[in-house]
């Protein structure tokens, strides 16, 4: 079984409203990733639309079906490129419209994920909420749990996803202005408390007024930063991480003294009102 993975984050600032430009780029990146070793690439939350439309009206004729055009030239390059990719996008589905995320490997389309936590900001004001519970998609290259941007501050996104076998968590952003402590804090703590790498991919630059923070990061199951952005560049952040690492749950400091298994040691029977 293969132990190692290694992983690319594109912190990038898409044009919004210009879908094709967006996902040349997306292509073009995904591209430089794999000539540096990447298995795994991940772009930030709607990154071929962009974020801050004033209505569903406007965002409308930028959306995607899934599968459909962009997914299939998206699959046509991980089939070159023999990499996973993950991106977000706006994604419509008969009357229904979402924030959406795709995982895209070789062997085509894997799975969607469709944000469930809605902030009132950017084009999350005017769409539908997830309909799906949280998935963990299998792949050869480990197990992959996608959530978007603010799904992190709700722990049990991430908890179940740990539960349901997750090695990498993956986090397409839109981090604005005023979300700094989620980039600097939250994100590691998401990884530590359920023992999982995580990336989380941010994008940069301004979108009608509104300013992104970068920040992107990898950690990993310790929850410490493996790479991180800056917060105004486009760039893109490499680190390889150990499948087994996030797999081994019971950690021991001193054998027979001091051990957790941040799992097995859980409570469920304590934790009913969560769910209210």
């Amino acid at each position: 079984m293969r132990d190692k993975v290694k992983i690319a984050a594109v912190q990038m600032n898409p044009a919004i409203m210009q879908n094709s430009k967006n996902l040349d780029k997306i292509l073009s990146e995904a591209k430089n990733a794999a000539t540096n070793g990447a298995e795994l690439v991940v772009f930030p939350e709607c990154a071929l639309p962009g974020y801050v439309y004033s209505s569903r009206e406007e965002a409308m004729p930028f959306m995607e079906t899934v599968p459909g055009p962009a997914t299939d030239r998206l699959a046509a390059r991980c089939r070159e490129l023999g990499v996973h990719i993950v991106t977000g996008l706006l994604e419509k589905d008969g009357n229904r419209c979402f924030n959406a995320a795709v995982l895209i490997g070789p062997e085509g389309l894997i799975g969607k994920y469709r944000k469930n936590h809605l902030p009132f900001l950017g084009v999350d004001r005017f769409l539908d909420r997830g309909d799906r519970p949280f998935e963990v998609h299998k792949t050869p290259i480990g197990n992959f749990g996608i959530h978007i941007c603010y799904d992190c501050n709700f722990p049990e996104s991430a908890r179940v996803m740990a539960l349901l076998g997750a090695d990498i968590l993956v986090l397409p952003t839109n981090w604005p202005q005023g979300r700094g402590k989620v980039a600097k804090y939250v994100v590691n703590t998401r990884a530590y408390e359920n023992k999982v790498h995580l990336v989380a991919v941010n994008r940069v630059g301004e979108e009608r007024g509104t300013r992104f923070i970068g920040t992107s990061k990898i950690i990993n199951a310790w929850g410490d930063t493996l790479a991180q952005a800056g917060v105004d560049e486009e760039q893109i952040l490499y680190a390889e991480v150990s499948l087994s690492e996030a797999r081994q749950k019971h950690v021991v400091f001193k054998p027979g003294e001091f051990e957790m298994d941040f799992i097995r040691d859980r409570r469920p029977e304590l934790y009913g009102k969560i769910a209210e």
